[in-house]
């Protein structure tokens, strides 16, 4: 069996996590104490993020078909809870700035 996402899943982790870290390093150079959590939630969906992205290539390099396709499926979920993981940080800022 072809893999079908697993492609998809690690170029768009790999670019995801870029953006993880880019939050957590603008945070870090404010120092704006407030903001603990979300460099905490940050933290967190980059985690998700790095071990699906490390799924997914084992996953295209496996030859095994039933690693193959457990492995893309774990993947896929890691990265659906990091994809809900970076909505509720957005959302999140979006109420922490729009209130202020």
């Amino acid at each position: 069996m072809a893999n079908k996402t697993s492609q998809h899943i690690l170029a768009t982790a790999a670019n995801l996590l870029g953006f993880c870290l880019f939050i957590i390093t603008s945070l870090h150079l404010t120092t704006k104490t407030e903001n603990t959590l979300i460099d905490e939630f940050t933290s967190i969906v980059a985690l998700l993020l790095t071990v699906s992205s490390v799924l997914s290539f084992i996953s295209i390099r496996t030859e095994n078909p039933s690693r193959e396709f457990v492995l893309e499926q774990i993947a896929d979920y890691l990265f659906i809870a990091a994809l809900v993981g970076v909505f509720g940080i957005i959302l999140f800022m979006v109420i922490h700035f729009w209130n202020k």
